[in-house]
C-alpha cells in the first residue's frame, strides 16, 4: 500500500517569487522541494526569462529549477495586477525579488509598503551588489561578480587568462544563502518576531566561500595564484591522465594518505625524501611530485587505476561528465537522478532533492508550470470571483493559461529512480 509522504513543516509557508533567472529561482526551488507553496509571479507576455534558457528548444533550466511551483501571470504595470499582488502579499510569508535596487519602490512595493500590508512579511532582496554601497545602482550579473569577487583570478592556469565558471555559480551560491536566510527569518516569526528585509548581494556569498584569502593576503602581501587543479594548501592534489585517455582526480590532504600513496606506488623512497616529507615541502616540489604520480597513473588504464587505489585506500576517483553519470551505479543506487513527470516530454531526468530528511522528506510534487497556469487557481484562493477574474483578464491585468489546471500542489508527482 502506497502512503502519502509526511506533510512538510513548510507546507503552510507561501512564497511569492518575483525574481527572474537563477538566484531567486534557486532560493524558491530549494524551499519548494521542502514543501513551501511557491507562487511564481511572472510578467506578461513571456514570463520569467529563465524560460528562454533552452537546449534544442527545451526550457531545461526552467523545468529543473521551477518544479513544485505555481505560475501566476500579473501585469504589475496595471493597477489591477498590482492590486492582485497586494492581496497575495496579505496571505503570504515571503516575497523574493531581484530587481535593480529602487525598482521595487518605484512599483509601489518597497519594504515599507509590503510591511504595511503584512507586518510579518519576509522581503528577500537579491541584487548584484546589494542595496547599499557605491555599486548599488549598477546592474550585476553573476559573471561580473565571479570576476570581481576573486574567484576568476584564482581559477585556471597561471600562464592563461582567468576563467569564469561554466555555470551560474554566484547565483546558485546566493540562492542557497537566501534560502538559509529565509529559514532563519521564519524561525524569528515562530518566536514572536516581526517581518524583516534580507539584503543579499550576489557578491557576498561567493566572496565568503573563497575562505581565508583576505587574511592570507594581509599576512603575505600576495594574492592567490592560478594553479590549475593544484591546491595551495596541500599536495598531491591534481588531475592525472590514464593510459586509455581518461582522467583521475587524486587528493591526499592528510599525512597518512600521502604515506599510503607512496607505499602503494612502490615508492617508499619518496616517503623518506626531504622534498616530499611535509605539506610545505611537497608544495615547493610539486612538479617532481606530480611527475612521479602522473607516470604511475599513465601506465594503467582507468579501471586498473580505480581498482588499485580503492584497494590501497587512496582517495582517487574518475573525472565524469553527464554521459558517464547517466547510468552510473552510484547515481542509480542513491537515487540522485530521478525521472520527473513532464507535460512536454513525458518525463525528464532531474536532480533529486539533495537533503535527505528522516521524518520530513523533500519531494517532487509536480512539474514546472506553464506560463500563467495557476493564475485563476491562486487568485480564486485569494477571494477573486469568476467575474472579477474575467474583468482583470479582459483588461490585460492578468493572463490565464487557456488550458484547464491539471496539477495539484497537494498531490506528490510520481518519481522513480532512473534505470
Amino acid at each position: 500500500m502506497q502512503t502519502e509522504p509526511p506533510i512538510s513543516p513548510l507546507a503552510d509557508v507561501r512564497i511569492l517569487d518575483l525574481s527572474r533567472l537563477v538566484a531567486g529561482n534557486i532560493t524558491s526551488h530549494v524551499l519548494a522541494d521542502m514543501g513551501a507553496d511557491v507562487i511564481k509571479i511572472e510578467g506578461p507576455p513571456h514570463g520569467d526569462d529563465l524560460r528562454n534558457w533552452r537546449c534544442e528548444g527545451v526550457s531545461t533550466y526552467w523545468k529543473v529549477y521551477s518544479r513544485n511551483k505555481r505560475s501566476v501571470a500579473l501585469n504589475l504595470r496595471d493597477e489591477g495586477g498590482k492590486q492582485a499582488l497586494r492581496r497575495l502579499v496579505q496571505s503570504s510569508q515571503v516575497l523574493i525579488e531581484n530587481f535593480r535596487p529602487g525598482t521595487l519602490e518605484k512599483m509601489g512595493f518597497g519594504p515599507e509598503a509590503l510591511h504595511a500590508l503584512n507586518p510579518k512579511m519576509i522581503v528577500v532582496r537579491v541584487s548584484g551588489w546589494g542595496q547599499t554601497g557605491p555599486y548599488a545602482h549598477k546592474p550585476g550579473f553573476g559573471s561580473l561578480i565571479e570576476a570581481m569577487s576573486g574567484f576568476a583570478a584564482m581559477n585556471g592556469y597561471g600562464d592563461r587568462p582567468p576563467v569564469l565558471p561554466p555555470f551560474a555559480m554566484a547565483d546558485c551560491m546566493a540562492g542557497m544563502f537566501a534560502a538559509v536566510g529565509i529559514m532563519n527569518a521564519l524561525r524569528h516569526l515562530d518566536q514572536g518576531g516581526a517581518g524583516q528585509t534580507i539584503d543579499l548581494s550576489l557578491f557576498d556569498p561567493i566572496h565568503s566561500m573563497l575562505g581565508p584569502f583576505a587574511l592570507e593576503h594581509r599576512i603575505t602581501g600576495r594574492a592567490p595564484q592560478r594553479r590549475g587543479s593544484r591546491s595551495p594548501t596541500h599536495a598531491p592534489r591534481n588531475v592525472y591522465e590514464t593510459k586509455d585517455g581518461g582522467f583521475i582526480a587524486l587528493s591526499a590532504g592528510m599525512e597518512g594518505t600521502v604515506q599510503r600513496l607512496f607505499q602503494a606506488m612502490g615508492r617508499a623512497d619518496m616517503a623518506a625524501d626531504p622534498r616530499f616529507s611535509s605539506h610545505a615541502a611537497r608544495i615547493a616540489n610539486i612538479e617532481a611530485l606530480d611527475e612521479a604520480i602522473g607516470a604511475f597513473v599513465k601506465a594503467r588504464d582507468m579501471d586498473e587505476n580505480l581498482e588499485f587505489f580503492d584497494r590501497m585506500d587512496v582517495t582517487a576517483g574518475p573525472v565524469c561528465d553527464a554521459a558517464d553519470l547517466a547510468d552510473h551505479p552510484y547515481i542509480r543506487e542513491r537515487g540522485i537522478i530521478v525521472e520527473q513527470e513532464d507535460e512536454e516530454l513525458g518525463s525528464i531526468p532531474t536532480p533529486a532533492p539533495p537533503l535527505r530528511f528522516g521524518a520530513t522528506p523533500a519531494t517532487i510534487r509536480f512539474p514546472a508550470p506553464r506560463f500563467g497556469q495557476h493564475t485563476r487557481e491562486v487568485l480564486q484562493e485569494a477571494g477573486y470571483s469568476a467575474d472579477e477574474l474575467h474583468s482583470l483578464e479582459a483588461a490585460q491585468a492578468i493572463l490565464c493559461d487557456p488550458r484547464q489546471d491539471t496539477q495539484s500542489r497537494g498531490r506528490p508527482a510520481k518519481s522513480r529512480k532512473t534505470s
